[in-house]
């Protein structure tokens, strides 16, 4: 974190050092990415934590789906950190390179099944516009219904806020990354 300091303990107000060792102790995500910078706030962060156990690891979104929204909103949100950190995950969970590689670099889509389609659109939709479009809905509606709609309208806007984080803070890249990076 370039413009601030890591948070410790110490930095931490004294009436908030017992929400911080919670933090710490739990199995709540909060290591040395993005969600750390929260830690700033201990109290805010343990709020987060739990939304973002769900959003990212328990949501009935299927997985793959998931860490393309996560793509999609580090791409439009043009956070390196995030990109990065999920690529790889998201090669892993089955999407595909050729998509992965064309959002990355803002080429031209390769051709995509119909859900892959509408996340994308609802992503461009969300970030360019602040509204998604009936049509793209519908498509998320019939493959994920009520609860997975706004699953993922969730996990897009965690991560949007996530982004914000990392870029303010300068997050910069993840260590040990083998992937292109991803240019802002």
């Amino acid at each position: 974190m370039a413009r601030i300091p890591a948070v410790t303990r110490d930095s931490i107000r004294e009436d908030l050092r017992n929400i911080f060792d919670e933090i710490n102790a739990g199995s709540g995500g909060i290591g040395t990415g993005p969600m750390s910078v929260l830690k700033h706030s201990p109290e805010m962060a343990k709020r987060a934590i739990p939304l973002f156990e769900y959003v990212r690891n328990e949501s009935t979104v299927p997985l793959p789906i998931r860490e393309l929204a996560m793509l999609t909103t580090a791409r439009a949100k043009d956070c390196p950190y995030i990109w990065n950190r999920h690529v790889t995950l998201a090669r892993e969970a089955g999407v595909s390179n050729d998509l992965i590689d064309a959002l990355r670099d803002r080429k031209p889509l390769p051709p995509m099944s119909e859900l892959e389609k509408a996340v994308i659109d609802m992503s461009m939709d969300f970030f360019w516009t602040n509204r998604v479009s009936q049509q793209v809905v519908d498509v998320i509606l019939s493959h994920l219904g009520a609860q997975g709609l706004v699953e993922l309208t969730t996990l897009m806007g965690f991560y949007a806020m996530l982004a914000f984080n990392a870029n303010a803070v300068d997050f910069g890249m993840p260590a040990n990354s083998d992937e292109p990076p991803l240019l802002v």
